[in-house]
Formats: C-alpha cells, structure tokens, sequence
C-alpha cells in the first residue's frame, strides 16, 4: 500500500526525533512501528504473520533492547574469543 501523508506540529516533531536519534532510519519506518505498536497494544489485528514479518517484528524487538541497554553487541572479533 502506498500513501502520502502530511504530519505537522507535535507529530512532525517526534517522528523527526525518532529519526534524529537512530530510534528508526526512515520516516516510513517510524509509522511503521507506530502501527505495529498500536496493534500490539489494542489487538486489533490476529497476529498470522509470514514468517518475513515475524522476523521483522522480532529484529525491532531485539533493536529496541539493545538500545535499551538489555542486549549486548559484539564485534565478530570479541564474538570468537567468548566462543572459544
């Protein structure tokens, strides 16, 4: 689905600030997850999802704790050592 929309004022600011900070790359994928989140919280959607967008769902979950400070990243090098 393809849509242009005009958000101004309150709403302009925090999707800008979403993107400002890294929360999200894109403007799109700011409403994006605005609409995942609605329907996490209200349920308004049954979750039969492709696995496609259970994967994506589960790639902002776990995007969202790192930058929370409740998952750990670590570069390939330091990955080795702890599997050694």
């Amino acid at each position: 689905m393809n849509v242009t929309m005009h958000f101004d004022g309150y709403v302009e600011r925090i999707i800008d600030e979403a993107v400002k900070r890294g929360v999200v790359k894109t403007k799109a994928e700011a409403l994006r997850l605005g609409v995942l989140q609605l329907n996490e919280k209200y349920h308004l959607v049954s979750q039969n999802l492709s696995e496609d967008e259970e994967d994506l769902n589960l790639a902002i979950k776990i995007e969202e704790r790192i930058k929370a400070g409740k998952e750990k990243v670590y570069p390939e090098s330091k990955l080795k050592t702890l599997l050694r």
